[in-house]
């Protein structure tokens, strides 16, 4: 149960102006995840050269830990819909601060490292679907696109400056950093304690009519206004699921045909255009019929990883900076999408949203990792990316006839109702 103090929602103060508390989560939302970063991406080095854990276990447990971090968003949301969104926050970075702090010990315990991992994956599972609703309560639709594209931001501008600040000290002083870490935790934790707390509240209403809500009705948007929240999750699933071919494999192709110092400057690109781009596009993405995004999106990711195959430093520039805006338009866009399908509290609905991305993020590791390997003992490495190109373009289409016959049922046990957004 919520105290009686609760506010209804945070204070818009105009279509631009940010309130003070949704700065602090912009700003504590840039330092978790350079915190986070600092860490995670050199826990494959760490477990497998200091522990002499086998590569096999090691892509084990990386796969079972990102899977609980994103799967475990609907936790999350469960536990925020019970104690609500500050409280939920608070105990997710309780937890994080916790398995940072256990690294420590974990130095020389293997058992306990991976016991730290896995804290540190149930933190982020339960803190990110509070985190974006608590960001746009009491926010109408206007403000959502350019409040969500600013948390993306600031979660990427982390991600992007997290590996390289850590890099001198990740092998010769872990136990300084992963205190550090810690400490930084704790500290943005504290200042969790200071935000009000908020009513975590629908923020639309579950679409239902046969056409997108600009009126114009195409195969696409026919098949994707069917009925239900799904649509905008299997899409999400769809769409982690081809980016994640390019995040898994873009360093073992690009790396041989290049440079380490080439690959280092394509990542720091993609995040400089992600961080920049995505707030300046939010509004004209918002207005974008649902459909036109859905075709913009998969086809910059198809297009981008067709041009990967090239290979060389242009092929492998271009495609990333198409695969960039693929990112920037569908993760956005289903985000918004599936917050204006469903009368559910938006904490339920980003955790849905993470529990798609952790399915697409899961099977492009399975699926990724074979068809890498054929392809590499076939010495054709370059047709594992028209592999992935064909994906973006026949999933997409294969779910619109799916969603289209599901239509088609509906329509023939009664008639649809017609509800719109609001």
């Amino acid at each position: 149960m919520r105290g009686r103090g609760e506010l209804t929602g945070l204070q818009s103060v105009g279509s631009r102006t940010l309130t003070g508390p949704q700065l602090f989560l912009l700003g504590g939302s840039f330092l978790i995840t350079l915190g986070s970063f600092a860490v995670l991406p050199y826990m494959s080095v760490l477990l497998h050269d200091r522990f002499g854990l086998g590569l096999g276990v090691v892509g084990a447990v990386l796969a079972v830990a990102s899977l609980v971090q994103f799967s475990g968003g609907v936790v999350g949301a469960a536990l925020a819909a019970r104690i609500g969104l500050r409280a939920t926050m608070l105990v997710a970075l309780a937890v994080r601060t916790a398995g940072f702090a256990a690294f420590v010990p974990g130095l020389t315990r293997p058992v306990v490292a991976v016991a730290a991992l896995f804290l540190v994956s149930c933190g982020a599972a339960l803190y990110l679907p509070a985190n974006k609703a608590y960001l746009v309560a009491g926010c109408g639709p206007e403000r959502r696109p350019g409040l969500l594209a600013a948390s993306g931001s600031a979660f990427n501008a982390g991600i992007a400056l997290g590996p390289p600040a850590a890099a001198p000290f990740v092998l010769t002083s872990p136990a300084g950093l992963f205190t550090g870490v810690a400490v930084l935790f704790a500290l943005v934790g504290a200042g969790h304690v200071l935000l009000p707390s908020v009513a975590d509240e629908g923020v639309g209403v579950k679409d239902t009519t046969v056409e997108d809500r600009t009126g114009e009705a195409d195969g696409v948007a026919a098949g994707v206004a069917a009925g239900s929240g799904l649509p905008p999750f299997a899409f999400t699933v769809l769409a982690v699921y081809v980016f994640m071919f390019f995040q898994h494999y873009l360093a073992l192709y690009a790396v041989p045909r290049t440079s380490t110092a080439f690959y280092g400057a394509v990542l720091m690109g993609y995040a400089i255009l992600l961080v920049v781009a995505q707030p300046l596009l939010a509004r004209r993405l918002a207005a974008l019929p649902y459909a036109t995004a859905l075709r913009l999106g998969f086809g910059a990711m198809a297009a981008g990883t067709a041009v990967l195959a090239l290979g060389g430093r242009a092929g492998i520039a271009v495609g990333a900076v198409l695969l960039c805006l693929g990112e920037i338009v569908l993760f956005l866009k289903n985000d918004l999408e599936a917050l204006a399908r469903s009368a559910a509290p938006s904490a339920t609905v980003f955790g849905r949203q993470r529990l798609a991305a952790g399915l697409g993020a899961f099977a492009a590791a399975v699926v990724g990792g074979q068809l890498y390997g054929v392809a590499e003992r076939a010495a054709a490495v370059p047709v594992f990316w028209l592999v992935v190109s064909a994906q973006a373009v026949v999933l997409p289409a294969l779910l619109v006839v799916w969603a289209r016959g599901s239509a088609r049922r509906r329509a023939g046990d009664g008639p649809v109702a017609a509800h719109r957004p609001r």
